[in-house]
């Protein structure tokens, strides 16, 4: 059993940068698994939508292109934690940020595909 953990969110003028971050417990990156750990958000009103990927292995990652340029994921191993930094946010970035993750090399933007999620994290962009 993965438990992945998400904090970082909140209250954040529009324009500022923000830092999430997704912990997972129960599991060592790459020792021996290695995972795809996705960003997910939900906004007021609309379905869930895939935002980021990373493999823990390499790095790899994989970005929405709606948020390419201002959304970056990255990892530290070693704290077994996963970071998604958000620069210039925008009012529609509002939404509850959900971490995912799966064993294995997937970076797939489809819910689906992951088998561990965290309860969630608000983040509040306002003018």
């Amino acid at each position: 059993q993965v438990d992945v953990v998400e904090s970082g969110g909140g209250l954040v003028q529009a324009g500022d940068s923000l830092r999430l971050s997704c912990t997972a417990a129960g599991i060592i990156f790459n020792n021996p698994d290695d995972l795809t750990v996705g960003w997910f958000r939900q906004a007021p009103g609309k379905e869930r939508e895939f935002v980021a990927a990373i493999w823990t292995l390499t790095g790899a990652t994989r970005v929405a292109s709606e948020v390419e340029g201002r959304f970056t994921i990255s990892r530290v191993n070693a704290r077994n934690t996963v970071y998604l930094t958000i620069n210039s946010l925008h009012l529609e970035d509002t939404a509850v940020y959900y971490c995912a993750a799966v064993r294995g090399q997937r970076l797939s933007d489809a819910e689906g595909r992951y088998d561990y999620w965290g309860p969630g994290t608000q983040v509040t962009v306002f003018s």
